[in-house]
């Protein structure tokens, strides 16, 4: 028993010794106060030198003024950091995102033209069908386009209205009138231009009912294509007139919007005096709106028939014509002799044609701002004409030389 006590007065000796007991929380050292002690969150966070009332303040995050953060040479926790100059590391998010748009970049597919869209079929846009037939020179827009409200025109089997788009690929077949039409790509399809001299008497149709002469009866032949008329003269009206192998080209030089010039000479019956000519450059009301010519210039004559050069930037039905009517003066004679800066070509006779060159071409293309032509075919006409001159003379040459033997040795039987 006494053992025990012993024992349990050994242990309440051990915490009730003489060597005072340390106290973490309650010693009489006073305890030091750490900087920054007495400043809130908000003010440490910041560096502890915002202002009391911009704490709890509702301005964005964005609109609020940049605090200084402390400086490296002052205490922060009581210990110096010497001269040790600020770090000028890159912000981790922005060498984030330069990192994904790097690496967006490498990574994205770069697209490759096919060579031949036709037969890949791949990277193709819709085009409206008027537009690739009259690209392709089948017409122009507004011949096409009357094409596809008769329902002569079907893609793959199916009539086509207007407005209808089409995606050439190698398999689709356009047939006018049941027959299929050949549609090459741009670049495979070279410009040609002709200069038509345009007589009295024949039509600007491709085929009269009543068999009358047309402008297209003497137009050189052509495979996969046709031409395409600029524009129209009536059949009273003679002088220059132009063909094309690409109907865009033609559907622009028509559009009143470009403004290309015509003129034409004139030859007019009847008493002309200066209001007439004022109220012809100011305009005059005819039945499909205002007109008026854009230039009048006296060219001459004798008695009550003048000449005079007019100038007009569209081309309506006869408008040369029902302007001079509207003032009270009968149009005698009627000849256009430039379209844009292409003049009449000098003695090229009536019903005759001169087909332009690479300069030429390329003029009418940038007055409409199209792209500029590399390839013209007039080279390979010349060569096939001289060839089939050739070929001609060689035949001609023969039958000479054979047509005596015969008729000698007909008499020999005799």
């Amino acid at each position: 028993m006494s053992e025990k006590f012993n024992s349990s007065k050994q242990k309440n000796d051990k915490f009730s010794s003489d060597k005072p007991r340390f106290q973490r929380a309650e010693a009489d050292k006073p305890r030091g106060k750490k900087p920054g002690a007495d400043k809130s969150r908000i003010e440490k966070a910041r560096g502890g030198k915002v202002a009391a009332e911009n704490i709890g303040a509702d301005k964005p995050r964005a609109d609020r003024p940049r605090t200084e953060k402390p400086r490296m040479d002052q205490p922060r926790n009581g210990k110096p950091q010497g001269d040790k100059p600020r770090s000028t590391k890159p912000r981790a998010e922005t060498l984030l995102v330069k990192k994904v748009s790097d690496d967006e970049a490498e990574e994205a597919p770069k697209y490759e033209k096919p060579k031949n869209a036709l037969d890949e079929g791949e990277g193709l846009q819709s085009e409206k069908l008027q537009k690739v037939l009259a690209r392709a020179g089948h017409g122009s827009r507004r011949e096409v386009e009357a094409m596809i409200q008769q329902g002569r025109i079907s893609v793959d089997g199916k009539i086509s209205t207007l407005g209808d788009r089409v995606e050439l690929t190698a398999g689709t077949k356009i047939r006018l009138d049941g027959h299929v039409l050949s549609i090459l790509e741009a670049q495979d399809t070279v410009c040609r231009v002709l200069a038509y001299y345009k007589p009295e008497g024949e039509l600007c149709t491709r085929s009269d009912p009543e068999g009358r002469p047309t402008v297209f009866d003497r137009l050189p032949k052509m495979r996969g294509s046709r031409w395409v008329a600029v524009g129209r003269l009536d059949v009273n009206t003679s002088g220059l007139l132009l063909f094309t192998t690409d109907g865009e080209l033609a559907n622009r030089l028509m559009h009143p919007s470009r403004e290309v010039e015509r003129e034409y000479a004139v030859r007019v019956f009847g008493q002309i005096d200066d209001e007439k000519i004022k109220q012809l450059s100011r305009g005059v009301q005819l039945e499909d709106g205002p007109a008026a010519f854009r230039t009048i210039k006296y060219q001459g004559g004798e008695g009550i028939n003048q000449w005079y050069n007019v100038t007009l930037t569209e081309g309506r039905n006869r408008e040369v014509r029902r302007l001079w009517e509207a003032v009270g003066v009968q149009v005698s004679r009627l000849i256009r002799v430039r379209y844009g800066d292409l003049n009449l070509p000098k003695g090229l006779p009536r019903g005759g044609y001169k087909e332009l060159d690479l300069p030429d071409i390329n003029y009418l293309r940038q007055l409409v701002e199209m792209n500029e032509e590399t390839v013209s075919k007039m080279p390979v006409e010349r060569d096939r004409r001289r060839v089939k001159a050739n070929q001609i003379r060689r035949a001609v040459k023969r039958h000479t030389q054979v047509a005596p033997v015969r008729r000698s040795s007909g008499s020999a039987k005799h």
